[in-house]
């Protein structure tokens, strides 16, 4: 994992933790020629920036914050976006990101991927990390009530019509590291068919099962028909599965793309 340095203005947007990649096992091709299934973040210039800094930034509430990993380095935040539907409707594709700031604070904004799906009511949810110094951790210690200030959503989130319909990608493999995961939650739960296809298996590593965010929403995500692998780097004795770094299981010397937090420090 690894997070954008610190500097005087927003931070460049960081590409989606996860990268998927997909094929047609009907006609299978060479590696390099697949196709991807990931965002595009293109660069931020100093311009775009500075446009940020003058941005229509929308204030919400927060309605729940939680533990979101069992050793609580991990926390869940909903913001309740009742008062601003043209915001939750320009959110329209999973792995789109915004800016997200706590009003008062010197702190520079931290860009995040909205975890919560398109479509799934007046609220957005986030997956953050707490980094200390950083708006990451000023937001792991607010409570229901405070309010936090948004930018506009961004980017054009996962290109589906590159898998869609079902019969041109009838294999998916999709490979997530730590709060990677924010970004194929979003994916998951907006739907891709994956019934309709023969084989989705989604690669989910972490350090452990304490640090594991989501494990209560794994069997619901199984029912939609992906099958979920989940590698840990450093589990303890009891731990059966697959061990390691998820970027060396089956086929990642080839497909798999290095993760990135989902925020700036």
């Amino acid at each position: 994992m690894a997070a954008v340095s610190a500097a005087p203005r927003p931070s460049m947007p960081p590409r989606l933790a996860l990268r998927a990649h997909l094929f047609s096992s009907a006609s299978p091709l060479p590696m390099r020629a697949l196709p991807l299934l990931r965002s595009r973040f293109r660069s931020l210039t100093t311009a775009y920036a500075v446009k940020q800094d003058t941005a229509l930034w929308t204030p919400a509430p927060v309605s729940a914050i939680s533990a979101a990993t069992d050793d609580g380095s991990v926390s869940l935040i909903a913001v309740d976006l009742s008062d601003a539907t043209d915001l939750v409707d320009s959110y329209t594709n999973p792995g789109q990101y915004l800016l997200i700031r706590v009003p008062g604070e010197e702190l520079k904004p931290a860009y995040m991927v909205i975890s919560s799906p398109p479509k799934a009511g007046p609220r957005f949810e986030f997956l953050v990390k707490s980094v200390p110094g950083a708006t990451a951790g000023r937001l792991c210690a607010l409570r229901d009530g405070d309010v936090v200030e948004l930018g506009a959503v961004t980017g054009k989130g996962f290109p589906l019509d590159r898998i869609n319909p079902p019969d041109v990608a009838q294999t998916v493999l999709i490979f997530a590291a730590g709060t990677g995961i924010s970004a194929i939650r979003s994916l998951i739960e907006f739907g891709f068919a994956a019934k309709e296809r023969a084989d989705v298996r989604l690669y989910y590593g972490d350090t452990s099962l304490k640090s594991m965010s989501y494990q209560e929403r794994l069997s619901n995500w199984e029912s939609t028909g992906i099958k979920i692998i989940p590698v840990l780097s450093q589990p303890d004795d009891s731990w059966k599965g697959e061990r390691g770094y998820v970027q060396k299981q089956e086929h990642s010397k080839s497909i798999f793309y290095r993760s990135h937090t989902l925020w700036t420090e």
